[in-house]
């Protein structure tokens, strides 16, 4: 079911000095983007098959806010690349995990996207995504 690692999101207060660190170990920012939907900014960095996502929040009550207003800066989740989202979902649910997102929906590169509660993850916050279908 997981093809890859597809990329570890950071919540960021500010992604302007936490890039001065990544970019000192050698990485560049590919691309920024919105999405709106979530009021959140993201700052990306390729890391071989994988990334980094700065997570920056547009809005006080954003997810990211909130995140950051409870743990502070940091690891936010973890997502693993799949092929098929919806079978995904549907497996998450057989194995008894709780879903954040019961049905995709569109994240940040207009990728599919669902999150597994961290109650179901052992604490951590996982996304499963995948890219829309054709």
């Amino acid at each position: 079911m997981i093809k890859k690692i597809d990329h570890i999101g950071i919540a960021v207060r500010d992604p302007k000095p936490v890039l001065e660190v990544y970019k000192a170990l050698g990485l560049e920012p590919e691309s920024v983007e919105e999405v709106t939907s979530q009021k959140v900014r993201v700052t990306f960095l390729n890391v071989g098959e994988s990334r980094l996502e700065l997570l920056e929040p547009t809005s006080d009550d954003s997810p990211i806010a909130k995140a950051l207003e409870t743990r502070g800066e940091g690891v936010h989740h973890i997502a693993f690349a799949v092929d098929d989202i919806e079978e995904a979902i549907k497996k998450c649910q057989e194995a008894g995990m709780r879903m954040i997102d019961q049905v995709p929906r569109i994240g940040a590169h207009h990728n599919m996207i669902a999150f597994i509660h961290p109650k179901s993850t052992h604490g951590v916050l996982v996304e499963v995504c995948a890219k829309q279908k054709e």
